[in-house]
């Protein structure tokens, strides 16, 4: 038992999150699984992700979840596009909210990064071979009809103005399922070159209209869905939003571009 004379290291020190209190600092990140059916979570996620809380971090995210059929990387990706998700969900926040943890949800998109193999097939594209085995290939949304750069990777959709607007619907009722869900924490996946990253990069989003350009338009996407999410996430509860602070090799985001995306009100 701790002695409550003696100061706790910062590390394992609680934490208040707007209404959310969090035993300690320790946070479990998102970590894809390639483990969902359908994508919706199996037994996999409920001990893998209830082992974290029965070992004591105080927050525990899911893996990064699509927002949309669409925008899984894989078919074995998770997502919450369907009510039918919700009941599995709940049974995994309310096991690590029973072991004292806190369940959080990281909500993403894969935009031109969509119809790919499994990780230790190298996310290789599928092509008209992988549909005999049940894995019919599809095509990705982006900000502009580039390809990913990959060997093989199909042409993307390049979104409209009411694709967009769409996609906002799309992320609201995503939110509201993961509140549905039981968890109390969100994370909006704006990195690793996903959709919200698409429309960052001057090197993926080309466009010419409002969503595109200079800095502030290159920005909006990324804000509207921000926006979109906060307007139904519980204001008691906090909200993320995960970026990558740098590209690497050969991108164009840079440090100052993230400094002025989390300054933005």
């Amino acid at each position: 038992m701790h002695d409550p004379n003696v100061r706790l290291p910062l590390l394992l020190q609680p934490i208040a999150l707007r209404g959310i209190f969090s035993r300690n600092r320790i946070v479990v990140s998102p970590m894809c699984q390639y483990q969902s059916k359908d994508g919706g979570p199996t037994d996999w996620h409920l001990v893998n992700l209830g082992k974290y809380a029965i070992g004591g971090a105080g927050i525990v995210f899911t893996e990064e979840t699509a927002v949309e059929e669409r925008g899984r990387k894989t078919y074995e990706c998770a997502g919450i596009y369907s009510d039918g998700h919700i009941p599995a969900y709940r049974r995994i926040t309310d096991f690590i909210r029973s072991q004292g943890a806190i369940p959080a949800m990281q909500l993403g998109h894969a935009g031109r990064k969509a119809s790919s193999d499994v990780p230790w097939n190298d996310f290789r594209p599928l092509d008209d071979s992988d549909a005999a085995r049940g894995l019919k290939p599809w095509i990705g949304v982006s900000p502009s009809p580039i390809a990913a750069p990959r060997p093989g990777s199909s042409m993307p959709i390049e979104m409209s103005i009411s694709d967009i607007r769409d996609m906002m619907d799309i992320w609201r009722e995503a939110a509201l399922r993961s509140v549905d869900a039981g968890f109390d924490i969100c994370e909006i996946h704006g990195a690793h070159g996903y959709l919200i990253h698409q429309f960052l990069s001057p090197l993926a989003n080309k466009r010419h209209d409002a969503y595109g350009g200079d800095l502030k338009g290159r920005m909006r996407f990324a804000l509207e869905v921000t926006e979109t999410v906060r307007a139904v996430w519980p204001q008691d509860r906090p909200l993320f939003f995960r970026c990558s602070a740098t590209d690497g090799p050969g991108g164009h985001w840079a440090i100052d571009d993230t400094i002025v995306l989390s300054r933005v009100e």
